[in-house]
C-alpha cells in the first residue's frame, strides 16, 4: 500500500487547511485511515481517523470541534479538513494505513496499529 499526502502550506491562525491522502496498490487489505502529526522535538501523535466501512471517526481532544476526517471509497482518499488553525498545530503531518480488523467499531489510534505511511506534509500556523 502506498500513500501520498498533500495539501500542507503557511496558513495564519484562524485559517484553514485540508489534508488529502491517497492511497493506491492493496488498499483492499486495510480497514482505517489515520492521521498523525510531528512538531520539532516532540514525539508523532494521533490527530484522527476514520474506518473505510463507516462509523463515527476519532479524534485527539486537542482538535475536536476543529478537524473532520472523512473518506471517499471510491478514490481511495482520505481528507482532514482543518478550520481555526492554531501555532500549535504546526507540525507534519502524516497520513497512515491499518490493516488490523476490529469487529468493533474500534477505530485505532496508535502508532503500532498502522502499517503504512505516508511521506508527511508540512503544515505552518503563523501566530
Amino acid at each position: 500500500v502506498q500513500l501520498q499526502a498533500s495539501g500542507g502550506g503557511l496558513v495564519q491562525a484562524g485559517g484553514s487547511l485540508r489534508l488529502s491522502c491517497a492511497a493506491s496498490g492493496r488498499t483492499s487489505s486495510t480497514y482505517a485511515m489515520g492521521w498523525f502529526r510531528q512538531a520539532p522535538g516532540k514525539e508523532r501523535e494521533f490527530v484522527a481517523a476514520i474506518r473505510w466501512s463507516g462509523g463515527s471517526p476519532s479524534y485527539v481532544d486537542s482538535v475536536k470541534g476543529r478537524f473532520t476526517i472523512s473518506r471517499d471509497n471510491a478514490k481511495n482518499t482520505v481528507y482532514v479538513q482543518m478550520n481555526s488553525l492554531k501555532p500549535e498545530d504546526t507540525a507534519v503531518y502524516y497520513c497512515a494505513a491499518s490493516s488490523l480488523y476490529y469487529s468493533s467499531t474500534y477505530v485505532p489510534k496508535l502508532r503500532f496499529e498502522y502499517h503504512y505511511w505516508g511521506q508527511g506534509t508540512q503544515v505552518t500556523v503563523s501566530s
